[in-house]
């Protein structure tokens, strides 16, 4: 969340679904008279509220994670409270222990990704496969600058890593089984079956997903390696798939 605007998003362990978006137009402080802006702060607050109390399961939902720059997300939460005990509403007062606050670069949708990585929502989060993704990807891309040869992506290079029994762990995009061309779609279940056989670790990533979106812009497949591979063995690779 940030002044004004605000998302509802629920992360399951497949993707992430958007169930309310607030955005208010909040009147600019003026000097000797802050009246109109606090009226629409008020407002702003009570809808996020009322979006909370429509869209959380909070017999289902583990952890409800409350985001902004600053300090307004402890504002909201302070009043959010403060609001509950006034209204005797024990929804929100029994489970005050499942609000997270939390800082975030924005109040957008992308914010979510750098809130999964934070450490101490990962603790709260640890059994859950949108935590887990996360972690796969951060650690590719570490892996990427760190020692870049034992990390892939593009399936010419991850498929010649396959062969040579190196990956660790795979990273695929779910959007891949559904490629139109059947052809297509057996050489990606083909590789996974390879990998798992080879005792790697199989991730998929649900396209709907924040991490399976970041996926997706690296072809949608990635693979950490036991050991690093030679440049020249990758380049061997791209040469074989060009005749």
């Amino acid at each position: 969340m940030q002044e004004g605007l605000a998302y509802i998003c629920l992360v399951t362990s497949s993707m992430t679904l958007t169930r309310a978006k607030i955005e208010i137009n909040i009147p600019r402080k003026r000097r000797g008279d802050c009246s109109q802006h606090d009226k629409g702060i008020k407002r702003y607050y009570d809808q996020v509220m009322q979006a909370i109390i429509r869209h959380v399961n909070f017999d289902v939902v583990k952890c409800v994670l409350v985001a902004s720059p600053g300090f307004l997300k402890n504002q909201f939460f302070e009043w959010m409270i403060a609001e509950a005990v006034k209204n005797d509403n024990r929804l929100l007062m029994d489970n005050k222990s499942k609000f997270l606050l939390i800082h975030s670069s924005s109040g957008h949708k992308h914010a979510l990704k750098e809130l999964l990585s934070d450490a101490s929502v990962g603790h709260r989060l640890a059994d859950t496969k949108a935590a887990s993704e996360v972690r796969a990807l951060d650690s590719f891309y570490q892996m990427l600058q760190t020692d870049p040869n034992r990390a892939l992506y593009g399936y010419n290079h991850v498929e010649k890593a396959n062969s040579l029994q190196a990956i660790e762990t795979l990273l695929i995009s779910d959007e891949l089984f559904r490629a139109r061309d059947v052809a297509t779609r057996k050489k990606y279940v083909a590789l996974v079956d390879s990998v798992k056989n080879n005792n790697g670790d199989v991730k998929v990533f649900s396209s709907l997903h924040v991490s399976g979106e970041q996926l997706g812009q690296l072809t949608g497949i990635a693979a950490l390696l036991r050991f690093p591979i030679d440049d020249d063995l990758i380049a061997d690779s791209d040469s074989d798939s060009d005749t």
